[in-house]
């Protein structure tokens, strides 16, 4: 039984781990770009900083999905809602 709460344990922290505390050294790295892109002038067009907004939905939970071909003429089943963000 100690093995299979282990294990559920494991599950379960897959999903709610940070990446502060998952992976410290590259939360910092991200952190401290957050910090340059605030606090200087950026001219080049294609580094343009997005907005928190864009962040989040860059972020999501839609990046797990393949969504291949056009909302409601999917190729995968399991869209419905990646079709709704369309």
């Amino acid at each position: 039984m100690a093995t299979a709460a282990a294990a559920s344990n494991k599950f379960e922290s897959f999903f709610e781990t940070t990446l502060a505390d998952a992976d410290p050294e590259i939360f910092g790295a991200i952190r401290n770009e957050l910090g340059r892109q605030r606090h200087e002038i950026e001219l080049i067009a294609s580094e343009n900083i997005v907005s928190r907004a864009v962040l989040e939905a860059q972020g999501s939970i839609m990046t797990n999905k393949y969504a291949e071909g056009y909302p409601g003429k999917r190729y995968y089943g399991g869209c419905q809602f990646v079709d709704g963000a369309a």
